[in-house]
């Protein structure tokens, strides 16, 4: 029987297993009804039951939290003006419906396109990403969150059957079908979906292309407690004083240098070799005639 605590309910497992973000969320300005469906354990024949089913090995990690909860989904709004807008959502499947992702067909007829059908060799591993999935059976992919229909984050085991649990990865699949590399290990995915508040396409802060406009307006207003080394870099650029006062104050502090003064050739005479242009009397000018 699923369970929704009231606003303010604190219970020490719910603390532990949201790392203290409710107390974050309440206390920041314009959010209400922060709201976690309270998930009995899961039993540890499920999980074997799963393995035998999948022949996949969880990793340790996957089965420390769904022994603690058998699945997790936490939701938080916003009041603007007299509307409440739903707006965080944090969620990771329970153990029946962690379901492997090429078994959910939205197709109902014999010989249809499968995923598989848009495998591309072409992309490959490069230096800064490993190699991506594949949608064949060079892949095992399991679904761990549905994203709100903006994707699928995706526990991938890049071996095949039978799957080991040091062969496992955390993946985001976009709505392009486009995978990109978000963790190693489950553990260090909880702690990026805690730690982003489950800010609407917050997935997207780890691909090329990052986050559209309206989910930008969101991430300024509630700011992941992370932080991203391209976006640091990015506005420490933006707010960093670069002038130079030197030359900003340039026409105010000039420093006066001396021209340098280039020879002179006067018109009557030639310039001697240390002193003025000489003026002998066999010199003579159409204006100035030689008297004898």
């Amino acid at each position: 029987m699923e369970e929704t605590p009231p606003p303010g309910c604190s219970k020490p497992h719910l603390e532990k297993l949201t790392l203290g973000i409710t107390r974050i969320l309440e206390s920041s300005p314009g959010v209400t009804e922060v709201t976690i469906i309270e998930k009995p354990p899961a039993e540890r024949h499920m999980i074997s039951s799963w393995e035998q089913k999948n022949n996949c090995v969880l990793p340790e990690d996957v089965k420390n939290f769904y022994l603690m909860t058998n699945g997790f989904h936490m939701t938080w709004s916003v009041k603007l003006d007299e509307h409440t807008i739903p707006l965080g959502s944090m969620a990771i499947n329970s153990i029946a419906k962690l379901t492997q992702l090429n078994q959910s067909s939205v197709y109902s007829l014999p010989n249809a396109p499968t995923l598989a059908d848009l495998e591309d060799d072409a992309l490959e591993a490069s230096e800064n990403q490993p190699e991506k999935p594949h949608f064949d059976s060079r892949s095992v992919i399991f679904e761990l969150d549905p994203c709100n229909g903006n994707g699928k984050v995706c526990l991938v085991y890049k071996r095949g059957k039978p799957a080991l649990a040091q062969d496992a990865e955390i993946w985001f699949l976009d709505r392009a079908l486009y995978w990109h590399f978000l963790t190693d290990s489950f553990t260090a995915y909880y702690r990026l979906l805690i730690t982003h508040l489950g800010l609407p396409q917050w997935q997207y802060a780890f691909t090329s292309y990052g986050i559209s406009p309206q989910a930008k307006q969101w991430f300024n207003m509630y700011k992941p407690i992370t932080y991203n080394t391209d976006l640091l870099a990015e506005e420490t650029n933006c707010f960093v004083n670069k002038l130079d006062p030197s030359k900003v104050f340039k026409s105010k502090n000039k420093t006066l240098i001396p021209k340098k003064k280039g020879p002179v050739q006067p018109a009557g005479g030639q310039k001697g070799p240390s002193g003025p242009p000489s003026t002998s009397k066999s010199s003579s000018s159409p204006g100035n005639p030689v008297r004898k």
